[in-house]
């Protein structure tokens, strides 16, 4: 019998780390539709934005809530912790990557594309580079064909999600397309760890790190927090209807004041 336990905590690990990670990609598509709105320059923040929601918090934060219902018998589990923020920051540094590259594409299909390999390689790097930032008095071997397949459903998930943020529109599509992200997301992780064999070892003292109640609860509540603020954020800002009316409005300003300095050079 395998001394891995991936649900210790019953349903409620696994449920609220689907929750978390379908609202990220909630949250980052609404900021991503805002980037569409706007300017290229404005587009950037808000897009930097939506690089924090889904990798932060619709990504690695579902990784990590999901962590906290991992057990190995026999052993207690630490968290080396620059490795697990470093596996924070590489999680939103490629999927803000994809979101500049899709973006300056027009999510043309190559752009598409390769956005998407990018940010599916960054997120399964980002899943491995979080298990390997465990520390346990055992002996970890992956299914290297199980791993493969994680990181196909990274890259085919990855792609599709940034075709959500470069295409989606209204509330309905986007809470529907945030929930489909949400289950790709969580199959991604979930296959990951079934790859995951463990020999226990001989203990040698105690283990390095930091325990996941002390360190992964607070991180993960900061960017719970940051997400909150980003949330706040779209909903004090000018709608999606309004940016259009105001760009609109803006454009007919531009043409009325072009056609007023041709009747004013040819003396009409």
């Amino acid at each position: 019998m395998s001394p891995i336990d991936h649900f210790s905590h019953g349903l409620t690990t696994p449920l609220a780390a689907y929750a978390m990670s379908s609202l990220g990609c909630m949250l980052g598509l609404l900021l991503a539709g805002r980037a569409r709105l706007v300017d290229r320059a404005a587009g950037r923040f808000w897009l930097a934005g939506a690089a924090v929601a889904i990798g932060g918090t619709g990504i690695w934060t579902m990784h990590f809530i999901a962590m906290m219902g991992f057990s190995v018998q026999g052993t207690a589990i630490r968290y080396d912790v620059p490795l697990t923020v470093a596996s924070a920051l590489l999680a939103i540094v490629v999927v803000g990557a994809g979101l500049l590259l899709t973006s300056s594409g027009d999510a043309r299909p190559l752009p598409l594309l390769g956005g998407g390999l990018l940010t599916g390689l960054g997120v399964a790097g980002m899943h491995y580079l979080g298990m390997a930032a465990m520390r346990m008095s055992a002996h970890v071997d992956y299914d290297p064909l199980v791993v493969g397949l994680s990181v196909l459903i990274a890259v085919v998930a990855a792609t599709v999600a940034l075709w959500f943020a470069m295409r989606v529109t209204g509330a309905l599509a986007i809470g529907g397309a945030a929930l489909m992200m949400g289950i790709a997301v969580c199959g991604m992780h979930y296959t990951g760890m079934f790859a995951m064999a463990v020999r226990l070892t001989p203990g040698r003292g105690p283990l390095p790190g930091a325990e996941a109640i002390a360190f992964l609860l607070p991180l993960i509540v900061g960017i719970s927090v940051v997400t909150m603020g980003l949330l706040l954020t779209v909903v004090l800002s000018p709608s999606a209807k309004e940016l259009r009316e105001d760009a609109a409005f803006r454009e007919r300003l531009r043409r009325t004041d072009d056609d007023q300095a041709e009747r004013n050079l040819f003396g009409g």
